[in-house]
């Protein structure tokens, strides 16, 4: 058999294989903001009426043939938890569907494997959270948009309406693309959308302008100086530094890649698809995101493992790693980088699907109630979701150990050829510096 067939076959069974293993092995649930849209959406399906709540109900309503599903086979919670993986798998289609003759096939490839095993959405599909349709709605309407076919848009506004917030993200985005393509009725799409969440609004809550954050919006005090306000009141420097730096919560550690240079490596990229128009979509939706969610009160996610609201960041992150990882640099920085960044996510993805939420508040961050939960869980190394397992090192179930043997065992074949790469130029330069004749004798 054709080497290149081999392996296209065995990444393509990693792919699938990493889906199924995270939704047999790793448990779901329906708690948290995914336990609320899951009442709303069964208060509409069950009585007929439309709650007033404050979550959108675009991505539940999508949900309702899993809801239908699981009433048939008495399973209605466990089906609809899935949902989400769902997403992702079939978003994943989507995106080797649209770019398998449009850009190497080994890079998107390596693109979906660094998605299942290598990013936040291994931890975000075990919830019923919005964060993953917004996220997979906005990457494949853009992808859609930049390979030249149509109904792109909306699946842009149609993801955005679901988290009424990343309005501002889609603001950045239609600029970046109204830009690239001098083409100002880009930016009618933010409208559109605006238009889409005021319709909601309106019909669930009687005024276009009334959101279901008017009250109850606020934070609790803590020993932060800034703690307790409300709406979007938190200062955005202390805001921006604590989203891309903080140990608990901070983009630095959740998706390092997204902070790696790829421009260049991209411009050599033999792609038919225009894969730097699309990277800079990417990006700007993530900025925006970053920029509205550093001044809101709650921009930690609360108790959520990882930045919570920054999910999107992993699809630039992932296309970087892919990208870097095809054509590595001939100097070693650059690669000891992306091989840093790499191992980084790797365990980003292992250790959210593996511990999860147990991680991220551990019993240590409680000491004195909440005053002290904030600084401990989100700003001390120790107790980060990331790395408190090594602090504590928990008692894992069979199912826990399964899916961490397969997931290191996924990232070790994703690691060895940059590490590769890495132990060449390294020894390369050894073997430079051994041989050299000492011109001083």
């Amino acid at each position: 058999m054709d080497m290149g067939k081999g392996i296209a076959r065995l990444e393509i069974g990693l792919i699938v294989a990493g889906l199924v293993a995270i939704a047999v092995l790793r448990p779901h649930g329906l708690w948290g903001d995914g336990g609320v849209r899951y009442l709303n959406l069964t208060e509409l399906l069950t009585t007929g009426e439309v709650s007033d709540g404050k979550y959108s109900l675009i991505g539940p309503l999508l949900s309702a043939p899993m809801w239908l599903a699981g009433q048939l086979v008495g399973a209605r919670e466990a089906w609809v938890a899935h949902y989400n993986g769902v997403v992702l798998a079939l978003g994943l289609l989507a995106f080797y569907w649209m770019l398998r003759d449009r850009m190497p096939r080994e890079v998107l490839r390596t693109f979906l494997l660094l998605l299942v095993f290598a990013s936040m959405f291994a931890k975000h599909v075990t919830l019923y959270y919005g964060e993953v349709f917004t996220a997979v709605l906005v990457a494949v309407g853009t992808i859609v948009v930049v390979t030249g076919r149509r109904g792109g848009w909306v699946a842009v506004v149609t993801g955005v309406a679901n988290t009424p917030a990343a309005l501002v993200g889609l603001g950045l985005l239609a600029l970046r693309r109204a830009w690239d393509t001098r083409r100002a009725w880009c930016l009618l799409v933010v409208f559109a959308a605006g238009a889409v969440v005021m319709a909601e609004a309106w019909i669930r809550r009687g005024s276009p302008f009334r959101t279901g954050y008017e009250s109850g919006n606020q934070d609790h005090h803590t020993v932060m100086p800034y703690s307790g306000g409300e709406g979007f009141s938190y200062p955005l420097v202390f805001g921006l530094l604590s989203l891309l730096l903080s140990f608990g919560k901070g983009l630095v550690f959740f998706a390092p890649a997204f902070f790696l240079p790829v421009r260049e490596r991209l411009k050599d990229l033999r792609a038919r698809a225009d894969l730097g128009a699309l990277y800079g979509m990417w990006m700007a939706f993530t900025v925006g995101l970053i920029l509205l969610y550093a001044h809101y009160w709650a921009w930690t996610g609360a108790h959520f493992w990882g930045p919570r609201y920054l999910l999107f960041a992993s699809l630039p992150a992932c296309l970087v790693l892919a990208v870097r990882m095809h054509r590595p640099y001939e100097s070693l920085l650059p690669n000891v980088l992306t091989l840093v960044a790499l191992a980084l996510s790797v365990w980003v993805g292992v250790s959210g699907a593996v511990f999860g939420d147990s991680a991220a508040t551990p019993a240590g961050c409680l000491v004195d109630g909440p005053r002290y939960e904030a600084p401990l869980c989100y700003y001390t190394p120790e107790f980060s979701a990331l790395w408190y397992p090594f602090v504590e090192p928990p008692t894992m179930d069979a199912a826990q150990l399964a899916y961490l043997v397969f997931g290191l065992g996924a990232g070790a074949y994703l690691l060895a050829r940059p590490a590769l790469v890495v132990f060449r130029q390294v020894s390369a330069r050894v073997a430079a510096v051994r041989f050299t004749p000492d011109r001083g004798l």
